[in-house]
């Protein structure tokens, strides 16, 4: 068993620390979720690989105490918040690091709204200002139950649980107060919208009769334009007919001049 005063190292370090493509998943992780350390997620990838290896040898496993291990297994899991009732082993192969993560006291309390932020999250932990239940907790990697989530609080004699601290002041919730005063201002714009897409509508109509009557007014004024050209072209066929008569006239006269001398 070994001596019970050494502690054990609860994580196991990757065969190629200096993996590009790792430091750089490694650096998302720690600002995401607000790490002090990268051993920090080294403990989480362990975990996860504990389980997996775990759920492949049960997997082939047929025996009844296989049988046992597996229920023993999926029901810590979910109650854990890992996995969702009724889900089969084959799921824990799918588990990932931000699972594992998701389910830290420091990523609980910020989604709860205890804090603004995953660091402001995790000083609440270590200053012993956050209990799970009767427990105060000051590991921020400990990883909450579903039962125990619904008991993460302040400590009732921090001066953080009064909602009144500063550092308790909801940016959510006065968001949601100022959006609501939003409200009617913006029932009122959209009554002004409506308004003005009627009018628009109408502007629509009155163009379109507009338009209409743009239409008839060229149509007469081509009319117009048409009887006027025939009009000149029949004034002057009857010039040049009465030119014409005239001419004859003359010739007719000349020729009767022409007949009297002789």
């Amino acid at each position: 068993m070994g001596d019970p005063k050494k502690l054990r190292k609860k994580y196991s370090t990757p065969n190629h620390p200096w993996n590009q493509k790792n430091i750089e998943v490694g650096r998302e992780l720690t600002k995401e979720y607000g790490l002090g350390k990268k051993k920090e997620i080294l403990i989480a990838s362990s975990f996860m690989k504990k389980y997996k290896d775990i759920a492949k040898r049960l997997i082939a496993n047929t025996t009844k105490q296989g049988e046992k291990e597996r229920v023993q297994v999926l029901d810590k899991l979910q109650r854990l918040g890992l996995l969702t009732a009724g889900t089969e082993l084959d799921n824990v192969l799918g588990l990932s690091v931000n699972d594992i993560l998701n389910r830290r006291l420091q990523s609980v309390v910020f989604r709860k709204g205890l804090a603004r932020s995953m660091k402001q999250a995790r000083q609440f932990i270590t200053h012993r200002h956050i209990t799970v239940g009767e427990k105060e907790i000051t590991s921020p990697s400990y990883i909450v139950s579903l039962e125990e989530e619904a008991h993460v609080t302040f400590k009732g004699k921090s001066a953080l649980a009064s909602e009144d601290h500063p550092e308790r002041v909801n940016e959510a919730a006065e968001i949601k107060k100022e959006a609501e005063a939003v409200k009617p201002i913006k029932e009122d714009n959209s009554e002004k919208t409506e308004a003005v897409e009627e009018s628009k509508e109408e502007v629509k109509t009155t163009d379109e009769v507009v338009e209409e009557a743009t239409e008839v007014v060229k149509e007469n004024k081509e009319e117009e334009i048409k009887a006027e050209e025939n009009a000149e072209s029949k004034s002057e066929e009857s010039q040049t007919v009465e030119e014409n008569k005239e001419e004859t006239k003359e010739e007719v006269a000349v020729e009767v001049t022409e007949e009297n001398k002789e």
